[in-house]
């Protein structure tokens, strides 16, 4: 099996484009996944065959037709199954397509210097973790014993962690559609490597998807984090939320967590990219009653905001943070 994975260089304003990239993509392989906002796993098993042609071939393919129909370039990994793929994306430049090959000996050459946080799922935390104990690359994590990493990290994490570091790569590319979804973006004027500038943004962004999702009576499941950096590479986070909502606060919680998470220290980041995915009706969707006086308090503050900005305009109320 050869997987591709492929990032689209889409801006935000032209994220519309997707499902016809993904079309593409299906010309191809039936067996195509979604990564919102601009990126897909393409499952090439039987497409070799079927083309005559190897998967770097067939990456080339791809990138002069997304450029022929769509005026868009894109960046491909490829490999013998999604985490390998994903993983060689990292290495990909325009024009050159990062192939990790299937044979054992390549996998584990390719994995072998790389640091353990390359391993996607992987989280500082745990990285930090294994980094006391001298397990700081994926072939120091390959080599060691497997109940050591299951007395670090825990019995069901260590056996993953010891699979993924020895290049066993269980997952399967799922095919599905592009959920609906709503994106903000906040780009620096310059490359930011204020955190709290970071933040500032993070702040804006959530305040502008939870107006726009009360505006028109829907809430979100998942709220995905984009940080674009100045090498034009991306981290891509998302997180289910504890109940479907448009309120901005929980919003903005959850976009500050998964920041947080990340770990940044000195970044550049050239922009950042908040969606609000898998949209639903509001009036179906359940609230979990609270008797916090400051949560009721907040929500009705933010109804007499939205009102607000409805009659006066987007910025006729604006948290204290981005007044100043």
């Amino acid at each position: 099996m050869t997987v591709l994975c492929v990032r689209f260089q889409l801006l935000p304003m032209y994220e519309a484009a997707l499902p016809g990239l993904l079309g593409l993509l299906e010309e191809f392989t039936p067996v195509v996944e979604a990564l919102p906002p601009d990126g897909a796993l393409a499952d090439l098993r039987g497409a070799e065959r079927y083309f005559g042609r190897g998967a770097v071939e067939l990456a080339s393919v791809i990138r002069v037709r997304s450029l022929a129909r769509y005026g868009v370039d894109c960046l491909i990994g490829a490999g013998p199954g999604p985490m390998l793929a994903r993983m060689a994306l990292r290495d990909a430049r325009f024009g050159r397509t990062r192939a990790v090959p299937g044979d054992p000996a390549a996998v584990a050459e390719f994995l072998a210097e790389r640091p353990v946080v390359a391993l996607p799922g992987v989280g500082t935390a745990t990285a930090r973790t294994l980094a006391e104990y001298g397990l700081d690359t994926l072939g120091r994590v390959a080599a060691a014993p497997l109940s050591t990493l299951q007395r670090l990290v825990g019995a069901k994490t260590g056996r993953e962690l010891h699979e993924k570091a020895n290049g066993v790569d269980r997952g399967r590319v799922v095919p599905n559609a592009v959920s609906r979804s709503l994106a903000a973006e906040r780009p620096f004027d310059r490359d930011e490597l204020d955190p709290d500038r970071h933040r500032r943004a993070l702040l804006s962004a959530a305040g502008e998807l939870g107006a726009r999702l009360r505006a028109v009576g829907k809430v979100c499941r998942t709220l995905t984090l984009t940080v674009r950096y100045a090498d034009r590479s991306a981290t891509v986070r998302s997180r289910t939320l504890a109940e479907p909502t448009a309120h901005s606060a929980a919003l903005t919680g959850a976009a500050y967590g998964m920041y947080e998470a990340l770990g940044l220290q000195r970044a550049r980041v050239r922009a950042l990219v908040l969606r609000a995915e898998g949209l639903a009706s509001a009036e179906q969707a359940s609230h979990q009653l609270t008797f916090d006086p400051v949560d009721e308090k907040v929500r009705r503050i933010e109804e007499v905001a939205d009102r607000a900005r409805a009659k006066f305009g987007p910025r006729a109320v604006l948290p204290g943070t981005l007044a100043a």
